[in-house]
């Protein structure tokens, strides 16, 4: 009865690998069994242990509901973005890109298809395993947290597209990611941060609303707490009520800059939409940050 009741109730809430790791080893379900002092007897302090402290973002976009609430996704915008950009770029035939939080895989595919050679990270397992059906000779997926080492070859530029960057409480981790990008990257190689512009989001916010997606209700609430804007999501699914958030920081140009600058980049250029016309700080949507490994 407590498995059932204060650990697969939670499901949702702790789903990862680290979770489910820890439900086949032996000597914690044991321990589980004999209702050691150590085991947690509650809901609420079994979501403060150690198994279940993983980021707001290791759960959530590994569940299926989060593809279905962003299933709307413009992907023919997306992709006549990815085709400016590249022509922008000037990057020649079999340029070796990657593309890192690539989610479901469709702009590596579509990279693959203009004819580079990709390579696809991303944190979520689930992701990964269903990106593998794509893979060819110079399209491969990995899983990889954006903030450690990447293990390739030296690439010729570093796509981190739609908002895949801002998720860590702490400045470390996102100057990791800098790091990380800097050293796989070959001297001239450019490192892509399409972001959040946010001026733009403290003016434009929607404080309330509701997304419908075939049968599911999705109750959006969002706010600004410090330099965080919120997102609070609740719905129900198959009879069961689930809850998530997301939690993306407010950087400013000048501490995304800061974060290069202090690794070697050069910002060369700020696009401030997906059809790449200048940015503005007070009406442009978008904060794409173009950098350039000197």
């Amino acid at each position: 009865m407590f498995l059932s009741e204060s650990v697969y109730s939670l499901y949702p809430y702790c789903k990862n690998s680290n979770f489910s790791r820890w439900l086949s080893d032996y000597s914690l379900q044991k321990s589980l069994q004999l209702q050691k002092p150590w085991v947690l007897k509650s809901r609420q302090s079994l979501k403060k242990h150690y198994f279940c402290s993983m980021e707001w973002f290791e759960s959530w976009f590994d569940t299926p509901y989060y593809h279905v609430l962003y299933s709307n996704r413009d992907y023919t915008e997306a992709e006549n973005f990815i085709t400016k950009l590249t022509a922008e770029l000037q990057l020649p035939p079999n340029s070796k890109i990657i593309d890192l939080a690539c989610g479901k895989g469709r702009h590596s595919v579509f990279l693959n298809k203009l004819g580079y050679d990709v390579l696809g990270l991303d944190l979520s397992r689930q992701s990964i395993e269903f990106d593998k059906q794509f893979e060819n000779q110079t399209l491969l997926f990995d899983v990889h947290d954006m903030r450690n080492p990447i293990d390739a070859d030296p690439m010729d530029a570093v796509f981190n597209l739609f908002t895949s960057f801002g998720y860590f409480d702490n400045e470390n981790d996102d100057k990791k990611v800098f790091q990380s990008v800097y050293n796989v990257l070959k001297p001239g190689g450019y490192f892509v941060l399409d972001y959040l512009n946010e001026e733009y989001v403290r003016k434009s916010i929607v404080r309330e609303s509701t997304i419908i997606r075939g049968d599911i209700e999705f109750k959006i609430k969002k706010k600004i707490e410090g330099r965080h804007i919120v997102k609070d999501i609740q719905f129900e699914a198959d009879g069961k009520p689930y809850h998530f958030f997301e939690k993306v920081k407010l950087h400013t140009l000048d501490a995304i800059n800061s974060y290069a600058t202090e690794c070697g980049f050069e910002r060369v250029k700020i696009w401030g939409d997906y059809q790449l016309n200048d940015f503005n700080k007070d009406t442009s949507p978008r904060c794409i940050n173009l950098f350039k490994k000197k």
